[in-house]
């Protein structure tokens, strides 16, 4: 029944949304010879918020701006290379093909955890200016009709594997965050088999690899509850108006309210910030935080099996961490990995993968020889931080392009 309330709700707010919105048309309208009385600018304002917080958001558009062409508004060119049940691999192109095929390929693995792909849109925007970019962009679950089959974490690991041998050889690979433990076991897989494709580098960008360093509220709270209480609490199953009815689903909206909640005295600070621009038609940045919002506002809604997979082996039993991890039966062993060049990355103020988290990594890729190793932890970035916004561009992106460019070629003498 949570789904179909959570419909209901939308359903009613949709009218009052409307009515919002001829509200602030009528008070905000240049002829209307008391819109800059303060109780009337204020009531706009307040319809104004009510059309914000009755907004029905939907996947975003990718739109990747050429932040080169600082004299034209230019995007690059997507397209979806390769289709499965549950993601599309996108190749962000230019219409220089020449220049394009002389660039090193980037694959970025984005996280599967509740935000649509496009909520690293920035990360790409800074990344396609050296790379050949290609991105795994996840599918809704609810728009994956049930009859396909489910989805878990050896499917998640069987993916990335697949996109990585379909992109070849003499490929640098960003994982973000959350998938994070299924790259690494992925790579490891590749190296144990001493497959071709195996990556030039891999960095691991706020990872939750051991998230018993410096345990974070999510950690904690994983921590604090049975796996059973989180298949009885957060999972639900779609009703039949949805694509996917009757799939198994952990929805976004109830990963919304855990996302706000985390940081819900920021969130009150920002909307605060936001009534006083509205009011001083400072428009800037109210285009900024509805720019910002319209994203962060975005969810999807998981497969069950993925979520539950892992709640328990990423977050409580840490099956990488631990030497423990299976895929299909067999052993993950990050020892095997001998080739790929590792840089872990973490911010200081990260509320989401503690520090240390990411950096396991290293510990568990004991083959490795010294000089394939690299780390560096951002002393301002907090988790959004590490792939948006001017610490990304200034500080972070540099340090990935520099180590791509430095294994590249030969690496180091193993």
């Amino acid at each position: 029944m949570l789904y179909q309330w959570h419909e209901a709700i939308r359903a009613s707010a949709a009218s009052m949304r409307s009515f919002s919105e001829m509200t602030v048309s009528v008070l905000s309208d240049p002829a209307n010879p008391w819109r800059n009385d303060y109780l009337v600018k204020s009531a706009a304002v307040l319809a104004d918020f009510v059309g914000d917080c009755t907004l029905s958001y939907s996947k975003p558009h990718w739109h990747v701006r050429d932040v080169s062409d600082t004299h034209a508004q230019s995007f690059f060119q997507e397209a979806i290379i390769d289709s499965k049940v549950f993601c599309n691999l996108i190749h962000f192109s230019r219409s220089n093909e020449e220049s394009e095929n002389k660039l090193p390929k980037m694959l970025v693995v984005a996280p599967l955890s509740g935000h649509f792909s496009t909520l690293l849109r920035g990360t790409v925007e800074t990344l396609v200016q050296n790379f050949d970019v290609y991105i795994t962009d996840w599918k809704n679950a609810r728009d994956v009709p049930a009859d396909e089959g489910a989805f878990n974490l050896d499917n998640h690991l069987d993916y990335i594997r697949y996109f990585i041998e379909l992109l070849g050889e003499n490929l640098h690979i960003v994982s973000v965050c959350q998938p994070g433990p299924s790259v690494v076991a992925a790579v490891s897989l590749l190296a144990e088999d001493n497959s071709p494709c195996q990556p030039k580098t891999l960095t691991l960008i706020g990872c939750p690899i051991d998230t018993r360093q410096s345990p974070t509220a999510p950690n904690r709270f994983a921590q604090s509850r049975s796996l059973s209480w989180f298949e009885k609490n957060a999972v639900t199953t779609l009703p039949a108006s949805q694509k996917g009815a009757s799939r198994m689903v952990y929805p976004g909206f109830l990963q919304l309210g855990g996302f706000m909640g985390m940081n819900i005295d920021k969130h009150i600070a920002a909307y605060r910030s936001q009534w006083v621009n509205l009011l001083n038609e400072d428009l800037e940045p109210v285009a900024a935080h509805r720019k910002f919002y319209d994203e962060y506002l975005s969810v999807m809604d998981l497969p069950a099996e993925y979520y539950l997979d892992t709640i328990k082996k990423v977050f409580q039993e840490h099956h990488l961490a631990e030497g423990i991890m299976l895929h299909r039966g067999r052993k993950v062993d990050p020892s095997c990995i001998r080739k790929t060049a590792l840089l872990t990355i973490e911010g200081w103020h990260d509320d989401i993968s503690g520090i240390g988290q990411t950096r396991a990594a290293h510990d568990l890729c004991t083959n490795l020889p010294e000089c394939l190793h690299a780390e560096y932890t951002d002393p301002e970035a907090g988790h959004y931080g590490l792939f948006h916004g001017e610490r990304w561009r200034q500080a972070i992106a540099p340090k990935i392009l520099d180590f791509a460019r430095q294994y590249s070629d030969a690496g180091c003498m193993i």
